[in-house]
């Protein structure tokens, strides 16, 4: 019997051997042991421990055949925990030339690998594998070969742990991508068919125009605004002078006058008739070709507020097409702007008012009509 063999065996007669749980106790400790020897001899080739190491598992194994079965279960039970450091692949450095010195005996009657007999420590009933020599020497490459082979199996074990979180990591970050990408495509209408997406040039505004007014239309109701007095303004009509004009049947103009001046109030009649004020040919001519502003002076019988509605005819320069003013008491600029062809009139023009838009019998009292080119 050699000495791993009797060291082994001495210890079991120290406990339970059928016990399997005290069996791999004496094998960890028997481990353990070579590990100390092993670090205690510097002058130790990496070689020279694993072939130590490997001898002390098949002496188990032999040993622990006994037991079980031969098989997985029985290398599982020798050496639990260790299976995976059977081949490391860890660099410690060149082997050193040992010459003709003999290595260490393993099958010497008084050595177990260089290490103390297996003993038992009797304080925790648990094998020991110590020894009163297993603490001189230095530690070397060779003697840090079991720490990193421990070390190598728990870094593989946290690399293999940490895969599945950087995967999640991968897989959670494209799929953020992804769904960007697809707002921005539905955003920009990527995702329409060619005939779905409104590739046109968005075009500006209309810009209406006098005569683009039809004259049956009515514009939304204005009210009155305010005539910059610096301008050059050009008489259509005052009340002095009441031929400019003229009342259809039913309809009214009578010449008043109060602390607010001179006026002319108009009534239409009940089919809503408006009453007409001539625009003399030279008055067209002075304002063909230009943008002109016309401007009706006006105001509401007194506690009837109305709405008036002005039509225009302005012959070969066109109209100014139907309005409708909010007129109250108070006296007011009503303000229409039109923008004239360069054509010379062939005649006059004329402006129609309806004093009553509802056709209530309202009346509305005009001070003046006059009209200005912009500057």
């Amino acid at each position: 019997m050699d000495a791993i063999e009797r060291a082994i065996r001495s210890a079991f007669e120290k406990g339970d051997a059928d016990d399997k749980a005290f069996r791999e106790r004496v094998y960890r400790k028997a481990f353990a042991a070579l590990d100390r020897g092993i670090q205690a001899n510097p002058n130790l080739t990496v070689e020279s421990a694993i072939r130590r190491r490997k001898a002390l598992q098949a002496k188990i194994t032999e040993i622990e055949s006994e037991f079980i079965p031969a098989g997985p279960a029985l290398e599982e039970a020798i050496e639990p925990g260790i299976a995976a450091e059977r081949e490391p692949a860890i660099d410690v450095g060149p082997a050193r030339d040992m010459g003709d010195a003999p290595e260490p005996a393993i099958d010497g009657p008084a050595t177990l690998l260089d290490v103390p007999a297996v003993g038992l420590d009797e304080r925790h009933h648990e094998p020991s594998m110590d020894g009163p020599g297993h603490a001189h020497g230095s530690e070397t490459a060779a003697g840090s070969l079991a720490t990193a082979m421990r070390l190598e199996a728990s870094d593989r074990k946290e690399r293999k742990r940490s895969r599945p979180f950087a995967l999640a990591f991968i897989v959670v970050t494209v799929l953020a991508l992804l769904g960007m990408g697809g707002w921005w495509a539905y955003q920009t209408g990527l995702f329409l068919s060619p005939a779905e997406r409104d590739t046109s040039v968005p075009n500006p505004p209309t810009v209406v125009e006098g005569e683009d007014f039809i004259p049956e239309e009515e514009e939304p109701v204005v009210l009155s605004g305010e005539a910059d007095p610096q301008r050059n303004w050009i008489s259509v009509f005052t009340p002095d002078d009441t031929s400019q004009l003229s009342a259809p049947a039913g309809a009214t103009a009578e010449a008043m006058q109060d602390e607010s001046g001179s006026f002319l109030r108009l009534r239409s009649g009940p089919d809503g008739a408006a009453i007409v004020f001539d625009i003399g040919q030279g008055v067209l001519e002075q304002i063909a070709g230009k943008v002109a502003t016309f401007d009706i002076v006006a105001r509401a019988e007194e506690g009837n507020e109305t709405q008036m509605a002005v039509a225009c005819n302005f012959g070969e320069l066109g109209d100014c097409g139907r309005k409708r003013y909010a007129v109250g008491y108070e006296r007011g600029d009503y303000l229409f702007e039109v923008t004239f062809a360069a054509t010379a009139p062939g005649a006059g023009g004329t402006i129609a008012i309806n004093s009553d838009f509802a056709n209530q019998g309202k009346a509305v009292d005009i001070y003046e009509i006059k009209v200005s080119v912009a500057p």
